[in-house]
């Protein structure tokens, strides 16, 4: 099975949605209430490594498919909100992608 760029963008941005979703509002309570920073430093990593392949491939991506400035800017900024990485592909790139190509 080959894996486009835009493929490959979906499910770094799943998996960072879900890491960052585990790190703010599971890791980081219990750090800060049951003084554990364990899980913080088992979730931390890893959210740094799919937050910087998030950031890499989004940038690929908008160079690839020359995106508006203002698509280039909701791309990038969706990596920064909970939850918005799951919806950055399918909101932005594809609409964006489709346009481009038609």
């Amino acid at each position: 099975m080959k894996m486009t760029l835009l493929g490959i963008f979906k499910v770094v941005a799943f998996l960072e949605g879900i890491s960052y979703i585990l790190l703010l509002f599971i890791a980081v309570p219990i750090k800060y209430m049951a003084d554990d920073p364990t899980y913080v430093k088992l979730l931390g990593m890893p959210h740094g490594i799919l937050f910087i392949g998030y950031i890499i491939l989004a940038l690929l991506i908008i160079r690839k498919y020359g995106l508006s400035f203002k698509s280039s800017f909701w791309l990038l900024a969706y990596s920064l909100i909970p939850i918005a990485a799951f919806f950055a592909e399918r909101k932005i790139v594809e609409r964006e992608i489709h346009q481009t190509l038609e």
